[in-house]
């Protein structure tokens, strides 16, 4: 496959992961609390990053993205659950003083996990780039399209390996300074409020 543009490819890839967005979100997050949860939560981003390569392969990550209804209702739940973890966050810090109840609890691997998978699951712009972005990868004749996004996309899952290690080193650096109290509702109520932000403007987006 020696047609396909490779390094373009990458870097478009690159600046996808980089740009924050809900994954990025989520995964500071967790990382901030305990860096396993980090390393987890980015794992379960990225199995739901290969669930949508699957879909793309079989071809259905462009019926989604031609069906306007499908497409709206992943928005929209996924908005919903951004919403629900900015809720999680912002509420327990509004309602008492001192540490926060969710800065106490310890985040748990498999609690990381699943927001990392949902999160992107529900990512209506993951569907969109398997379906819109992805194919402009894809060469005729070079080889059949579905081993050609499979290359793609499995290149994409492991290219997240090092954005990934970044941003769980930035949360672990970031976790020293979250051990005081203040510093600690503070950051919930600012990360809880950029999560329920993303998760509003998706459910309020216009298509």
């Amino acid at each position: 496959m020696t047609g396909i543009n490779w390094w373009g490819f990458v870097g478009v890839v690159l600046v996808a992961y980089l740009v924050p967005g809900p994954d990025f979100a989520v995964v500071l997050r967790s990382a901030a609390r305990r860096p396993r949860a980090g390393v987890a939560a980015a794992a379960g981003a990225q199995v739901g990053l290969c669930a949508h390569m699957v879909l793309a392969v079989v071809g259905l990550s462009v019926v989604l993205a031609r069906h306007p209804d499908a497409l709206t209702a992943i928005r929209v739940l996924g908005g919903a659950y951004l919403l629900y973890l900015g809720g999680r966050l912002i509420i327990p810090t509004l309602r008492r003083r001192g540490r926060s109840p969710a800065a106490e609890e310890p985040v748990s691997t498999r609690s990381a996990f699943a927001h990392g998978l949902f999160t992107n699951l529900l990512n209506p712009k993951a569907v969109l780039f398997f379906a819109a972005v992805l194919p402009q990868f894809v060469v005729p004749g070079v080889a059949p399209v579905a081993v050609q996004v499979a290359a793609l996309g499995l290149l994409d899952v492991l290219l997240g390996v090092l954005p990934w290690s970044i941003v769980v080193a930035l949360g672990v650096r970031v976790a020293g300074v979250l051990r005081r109290p203040r510093v600690r509702r503070w950051w919930d109520r600012v990360t809880g409020t950029a999560l329920a932000g993303l998760g509003g403007g998706l459910v309020l987006v216009r298509e």
